[in-house]
C-alpha cells in the first residue's frame, strides 16, 4: 500500500518569516546604544577622558595651593586699647595678643611669642607706640598706617580670573566637541567604506541612523562634561576654594545645559559632512569648516573675554552661546531672561540644522566614489 504525501500548492510554499521593521524611535535608540557601548569600550576614549580630568584637577589644585595661601600674620602684644586694635587692624596682617601690663608685654617679646609691642603714647600723633626687640618694627608700623579708600574705574574687568574662566569654558567645549565629532566622522566614513551602511539601511532609515549617532555621541559628550565638572568641583573643595565653587556652581550648571543643544548642533554638522565623502583621506576637506565652527567659541572668549559688546553678541549666536553666556553669568553681566532667550535660540537653531543635516545625510550616505558636493546633496531627489 502506498501512501500519497500531499504536495503544497504553488501558493502554499513555505515563506520566510517577515522581517520585523523597527520603529524610528526604537531604531534610533539601538544606534545610540551601539555608539555609546563602542566608545566606552574604546581604551583611547577612556584614556583621553582620564587625562582631561587629571589636567583639570591638577590645574585647580596648583592654582589653589599657590594663590590660596593666606597672607602671613604678625603677632603683636597690645598693652592698651586691645579691643579697638583688634577691630580695626585684624585684617591688616596683625594678630592681637592681649597683655595685662607693660612688663608682661615685654616678657612676651623677649620670649619670642610676639614680634612687637603696641602701647599708648600721648606724645605720638596717632596716640600709639610700637616697640621692637632688636630692630625697628617697620612692618607693624606700616600695618597700623591709615590707607586711603580705593576703587577701580571698570569693575567688570576682573583680569586674570576672567581670562582663566573664559579659557576653561572654551577649552572644555572645544575639546569635547572635536573629540566626539571626529568619532562621528570616522565611524560614518568607515561604514560607507566597508558597505556596512547598506546593511544598516536595509533595516532602519537613514534619518534614524543619523538621530541615533547624534543621540549616542551627545550623551557621551554630556557625560564627559558632567564628569569634568564634578572633578573640578571636588578639586575646588579639596584645595579650599569653597568661595569660588559657590560662585561657579550656577554658571557650570548653565554651561552643561547649554552644552547639550550646542553639541547636538555640532554633531549634526560633523555627521552631514562625513556623509559627503567615502574615504578617510578626503575627510579633511569637509571637516575643516565644522572644525572652524567648533573652535570659534574658544577664540572668541580668549580674545574678547573683556569686551562686553562682543560677549553680549556672542551669547546669542548659536555656535558661541554655550561658552559666552555662562561666562557672562559668572560675572553677573546677564539679566535673568537672557540665558533663557539664548537657550531657546540655540535649541531652535539645532532643530533647523538637524533637519538640514538629515537631508544631506540621507541623500549622500549611499553615494560612493568621488566626494558629493553640498549642492548635489541638497538638490538631488530621494
Amino acid at each position: 500500500m502506498t501512501t500519497t504525501i500531499p504536495r503544497p500548492t504553488r501558493g502554499e510554499h513555505e515563506q520566510p518569516s517577515p522581517r520585523t521593521q523597527l520603529g524610528s524611535v526604537q531604531a534610533s535608540l539601538l544606534v545610540a546604544e551601539r555608539e555609546i557601548t563602542t566608545q566606552v569600550r574604546n581604551k583611547s576614549f577612556l584614556i583621553s577622558l582620564a587625562i582631561t580630568v587629571l589636567i583639570t584637577v591638577v590645574g585647580i589644585l596648583i592654582s589653589g595651593f599657590i594663590g590660596g595661601d593666606e597672607e602671613p600674620t604678625t603677632e603683636v602684644a597690645v598693652v592698651a586699647g586691645a579691643d579697638a586694635l583688634d577691630e580695626e587692624h585684624s585684617d591688616a596682617g596683625l594678630e592681637i595678643v592681649a597683655a595685662p601690663d607693660q612688663e608682661a608685654a615685654e616678657q612676651l617679646l623677649r620670649d619670642g611669642d610676639v614680634e612687637a609691642i603696641i602701647t599708648t603714647d600721648e606724645e605720638s600723633p596717632v596716640g600709639l607706640r610700637v616697640i621692637g626687640l632688636d630692630a625697628m618694627p617697620t612692618e607693624v608700623a606700616q600695618a597700623l598706617s591709615v590707607s586711603p579708600s580705593m576703587e577701580v574705574l571698570d569693575p567688570s574687568a576682573e583680569g586674570p580670573l576672567r581670562f582663566i574662566i573664559a579659557l576653561l569654558f572654551g577649552l572644555v567645549f572645544m575639546l569635547l566637541s572635536i573629540g566626539s565629532g571626529m568619532m562621528i566622522v570616522q565611524n560614518t566614513i568607515q561604514e560607507k567604506q566597508s558597505r556596512i551602511v547598506e546593511i544598516l539601511l536595509s533595516s532602519i532609515s537613514s534619518r534614524s541612523l543619523l538621530a541615533g549617532k547624534i543621540m549616542g555621541n551627545s550623551a557621551l559628550a554630556l557625560g564627559q562634561a558632567v564628569v569634568i565638572a564634578a572633578a573640578a568641583a571636588l578639586a575646588l573643595m579639596v584645595s579650599g576654594q569653597q568661595d569660588l565653587l559657590d560662585v561657579l556652581t550656577v554658571p557650570m550648571l548653565w554651561f552643561v545645559l547649554f552644552f547639550l543643544p550646542g553639541f547636538v548642533l555640532v554633531a549634526a554638522i560633523f555627521a552631514a559632512s562625513a556623509a559627503l565623502v567615502s574615504r578617510q583621506e578626503d575627510s579633511g576637506t569637509v571637516v575643516t569648516p565644522a572644525m572652524m565652527l567648533v573652535m570659534m567659541p574658544y577664540f572668541v572668549v580668549v580674545f574678547f573675554y573683556d569686551n562686553p559688546l562682543v560677549m553680549t553678541i556672542a551669547s546669542y549666536i548659536p555656535f558661541t552661546a554655550p561658552v559666552a553666556m555662562p561666562l557672562r553669568m559668572f560675572f553677573n553681566e546677564a539679566a535673568w531672561f537672557e540665558p533663557l532667550l539664548a537657550l531657546a535660540g540655540l535649541v531652535l537653531a539645532s532643530l533647523v540644522l538637524i533637519m538640514l543635516a538629515a537631508r544631506i545625510y540621507s541623500r549622500s550616505l549611499l553615494r560612493t566614489g568621488q566626494r558629493v558636493s553640498l549642492r548635489t546633496a541638497l538638490g538631488s531627489g530621494d
